[in-house]
């Protein structure tokens, strides 16, 4: 079954894909990225992969005979794809060469160009879990997107939120938190000349830092040569800052949010950045989103984002060896 079925409570779709259940537990002598396996070239950098368990497809089956006037199905339209970091299987991004990781940037920014070709496909969602915590099976380095029909409901909220900001006041949201940061300066964590990575003013997660670009650019396609290298130079350093935190791989969700493509355009207020969501509240306790973050959408955050900005400052040293 794969289809998508709308849930009038929140005016959203929620994917159906219990196909998904039947991916395999891989055995841990074998992995279907890695060069031999057969299901990868025997030589290559970085790679897109279409997902052997795919959520959304080009050409998806009809949905079940379940509908009613009330409640509305449709085909699960879209794209899965697993992005390949590197052909070697123990790496990680902050081990990665810089050269290698703008190999990455450049073929997110290819599969932003296909993708957006499907006149249906409405968001294009970069994104990485990383580690078991958060449910990864396949620990080569790897990360995915989704073609979506339709713009989910957190872009959604966000997009509303520039766009009313943009009106009121005739200043993208986004730049102001740049600004707002830059001023403040104690959750201000790395920079360089066209990014920022800060742990925010509103973070609900204790490490949950921001990847912002300095510009105003809304999406990974908009950016200049040089910004793309400046790109892969943060991604480094972020995600080795966080290794660095308690000296083990860090697992995270890393979250890529950028216009929509094939609808109105939304560049004028909307504004590029990477959302991570680490799992971690400190080097052996999860943070779980219990009963008030998932039931009510109430987050809690039980640290000082001030406090931890100062041991993620800490730690990016420590990877720097400064």
């Amino acid at each position: 079954m794969a289809e998508l079925r709308w849930n009038p409570l929140l005016n959203d779709w929620v994917m159906i894909a219990s196909h998904r259940q039947e991916r395999p537990q891989m055995p841990k002598d074998w992995c279907p990225f890695c060069p031999g396996s057969g299901k990868v070239p025997d030589n290559y950098d970085v790679l897109a992969y279409d997902n052997d368990f795919p959520a959304l497809m080009l050409n998806p089956p009809e949905p079940d005979d379940v509908a009613t006037e009330f409640y509305r199905v449709a085909p699960a339209y879209g794209k899965c794809e697993v992005i390949l970091y590197s052909s070697d299987h123990y790496t990680s991004l902050p081990k990665l060469p810089l050269t290698h990781i703008r190999k990455l940037v450049d073929l997110w920014c290819n599969r932003f160009v296909e993708l957006s070709k499907y006149e249906k496909i409405k968001y294009i969602f970069i994104f990485e879990n990383r580690g078991e915590v958060v449910g990864v099976t396949i620990p080569h380095p790897h990360g995915q997107i989704y073609g979506y029909s339709y713009i989910p409901l957190k872009i959604q909220r966000e997009l509303e939120s520039c766009k009313r900001y943009y009106e009121e006041k005739n200043e993208c949201l986004i730049c102001r938190m740049n600004k707002e940061e830059v001023s403040f300066k104690k959750r201000l964590i790395i920079e360089n000349e066209h990014f920022f990575t800060y742990l925010p003013f509103f973070t609900e997660y204790p490490y949950g830092v921001f990847i912002v670009s300095k510009d105003h650019k809304s999406k990974i396609i908009d950016f200049s040569d040089e910004e793309k290298t400046a790109l892969a130079e943060i991604l480094r350093d972020t995600v080795g800052m966080l290794d660095s935190l308690f000296d083990y791989e860090f697992p995270y969700m890393l979250c890529m949010h950028q216009s929509p493509v094939n609808s109105e355009s939304c560049d004028e207020f909307y504004h590029f950045h990477i959302e991570f969501y680490p799992p971690m509240r400190s080097k052996d306790k999860q943070k779980f989103n219990a009963s008030s973050e998932t039931g009510a959408w109430a987050p809690c955050n039980t640290t000082a984002p001030e406090e931890k900005a100062e041991e993620l400052k800490l730690a990016y040293r420590r990877f720097k060896g400064l």
